[in-house]
């Protein structure tokens, strides 16, 4: 039988650390129905292992954008625009994105889905290396989201304090990294380097953090 979108398990749920089986169908089948645009981007990232944060994930990232009246977010690593469409969303229409990839594939399909939701306006597309693109900010935002390759997110914390405004939120997905952060000698690049930021971030006296156990980790540090 062919993978289709409904026999394939969506690649969201892959890193799931917390909950299983029947509690995380559970938490899956409370979600409210996503409109017709975010649904045709998690059955596209399901078919083609595109990796998303996924409904659970991306309604807390829009909660808390819309707890601080976020108006502009920087997202670091994009994809094809799943969360970026979320943060669209919190914002407004006065609102303003910055959406990042080094895939042109990617951001034209992003841009494609962007259109067909009515949020275009409001998002600017940018191909390239996001943390070339982020060193080159002078204004502060009112959000970071960092999904970029994980050997890069030490790089990362170093260039966000100045770029995010006082009470404004630093936000990081996959720092659990399925577990493996628990490994006593781990010798994967990407998970040695999760776990100098998750460290690093933790001891920073500019944030207050916490990681939340939801999928694979989502780190949550308000700059003070």
């Amino acid at each position: 039988m062919p993978t289709t979108a409904a026999t394939k398990k969506p690649n969201w749920r892959h890193y799931n650390l917390t909950t299983a089986g029947a509690v995380d169908d559970y938490l899956y089948a409370m979600l409210p129905k996503r409109d017709v645009v975010l649904a045709e981007m998690e059955d596209y990232a399901s078919l083609h292992d595109v990796p998303i944060v996924g409904p659970a994930v991306a309604r807390i990232l829009q909660q808390l954008a819309l707890m601080i009246d976020a108006r502009t977010v920087f997202e670091l690593g994009s994809a094809i625009g799943y969360s970026t469409l979320w943060w669209a969303q919190a914002v407004g229409e006065k609102g303003r994105v910055i959406y990042t990839d080094g895939d042109p594939n990617n951001a034209e399909r992003a841009r494609r889905y962007f259109n067909r939701a009515g949020v275009a306006n409001r998002i600017t597309l940018h191909t390239g290396d996001a943390l070339e693109f982020l060193s080159e900010q002078k204004e502060q935002y009112d959000i970071i989201f960092n999904d970029v390759d994980k050997e890069d997110y030490p790089r990362v914390l170093r260039l966000v304090s100045s770029r995010l405004r006082k009470g404004g939120l630093f936000i990081t997905d996959n720092v659990l990294w399925s577990g493996r952060i628990a490994e006593k000698n781990p010798k994967e690049a990407r998970t040695k380097a999760i776990l100098e930021f998750n460290r690093q971030l933790y001891d920073s006296p500019e944030f207050f953090t916490t990681i939340l156990p939801i999928r694979d980790g989502l780190a949550v540090a308000m700059k003070l």
